[in-house]
C-alpha cells in the first residue's frame, strides 16, 4: 500500500476513534480515573482509544510496530513504527474541559513521514503526510506569516510532575509575558503544536515532553513551512524531552531567549 493511501485510512481510523472518545465524555464517570503517576492521570477511555487505534492501524500496515503511550503494543518494527497518544490532554478530559486530542505518527526508520492531530471537540483534524503540505480538514494551513516575536502569541506547557528546571521556565515565562502578545497554556501539546502549523500560535515550547505527545505535531508544522527543535537548536526534539516550534521568522530570536534562560545539564 502507497504512503498516502495508508495516511488516508489511518485518518479514517483516528476520526471513528475520535468518535467513540467524543460519546464517553457525555457520561464520563470520574471514579474511574487512575494516577499513573503524581499529576499524571489516565482512564478507561485512554486504554480503550488505544486499544481500538493499535488494533486498526496494524490491519493497515501489518508490518508496523508501535510506540504508545498506555503500552497497548510492544510490537517493534522493522521499518515502521506507529508513534500514538490516544488521548493528549486526559486531565482537560476529565475535569470537562475542551481541548484534548488524539495524537498519531508514523515513523520509517529514524524519519516520521506521516502525522494526524484530531482536536475532538471542534473536530478538527490536522494532518500532513511526506511530500505534502499541511492540511486542516482538507484544506491547506501555513504557519503564521507574523516576523515580530513582540506581536506573537505564544503557546506553552507548565510542568506537572518534574519541577527542577522551575526557576528558568519562571524566567523566559516572565520575558515573554512582557515582550509578546501572551501566553497560553491549553494542555494538550499535540493541539499546540497544530495552532502552530495552522496560523493560530506564532510559536510553542515546553519541556517534559514523551515522543508521542510530539511527534506527529511536529511533523505537521515541519510540513506547513515552520521550524522545530530543541531548546539548544538541536534537532532530537521527538526523544529529546523539549521542544520549540515556530515560523523561520522567529525561530532565531526564540531560540536566543530560551537558550539565555535554559540551563542544560
Amino acid at each position: 500500500m502507497k504512503l498516502t493511501s495508508i495516511h488516508q485510512e489511518a485518518i479514517k481510523l483516528v476520526k471513528e476513534v475520535g468518535e467513540f472518545i467524543r460519546n464517553e465524555s457525555e457520561n464520563f464517570n470520574t471514579d474511574k480515573v487512575e494516577h499513573k503517576g503524581f499529576n499524571d492521570l489516565v482512564s478507561y477511555v485512554d486504554k480503550e482509544a488505544e486499544k481500538r487505534l493499535v488494533e486498526g492501524l496494524g490491519e493497515i500496515l501489518p508490518e508496523s510496530g508501535f510506540i504508545a503511550e498506555e503500552g497497548t503494543s510492544n510490537k517493534q518494527g522493522e521499518e515502521y513504527n506507529w508513534i500514538i497518544d490516544p488521548l493528549d490532554g486526559t486531565t482537560n478530559f476529565v475535569h470537562g474541559l475542551p481541548v484534548y486530542s488524539i495524537s498519531v505518527a508514523l515513523q520509517q526508520n529514524d524519519k516520521i513521514v506521516s502525522g494526524i492531530v484530531l482536536e475532538i471537540n471542534r473536530d478538527e483534524c490536522f494532518e500532513a503526510v511526506k511530500g505534502e503540505s499541511s492540511k486542516l480538514n482538507g484544506k491547506p494551513i501555513s504557519v503564521s506569516k507574523n516576523i515580530n516575536l513582540s506581536q506573537s502569541l505564544i503557546a506553552t506547557g507548565f510542568p506537572y510532575n518534574d519541577f527542577d528546571k522551575m526557576d528558568d521556565y519562571l524566567s523566559i515565562l516572565k520575558y515573554l509575558m512582557q515582550n509578546s502578545h501572551g501566553l497560553r497554556r491549553f494542555g494538550s501539546a499535540a493541539v499546540d503544536l497544530a495552532y502552530v502549523a495552522c496560523g493560530r500560535y506564532e510559536a510553542y515550547f515546553e519541556y517534559n515532553l514523551n515522543e508521542w505527545d510530539v511527534a506527529a505535531g511536529a511533523f505537521i508544522v515541519q510540513q506547513a513551512g515552520g521550524k522545530v527543535s530543541r531548546f539548544n537548536g538541536d534537532d532530537d526534539f521527538i526523544y529529546g524531552r523539549e521542544i520549540m516550534s515556530c515560523s523561520s521568522d522567529i525561530y532565531d530570536e526564540l531560540l536566543t531567549i530560551l537558550q539565555d534562560r535554559w540551563k542544560h545539564n
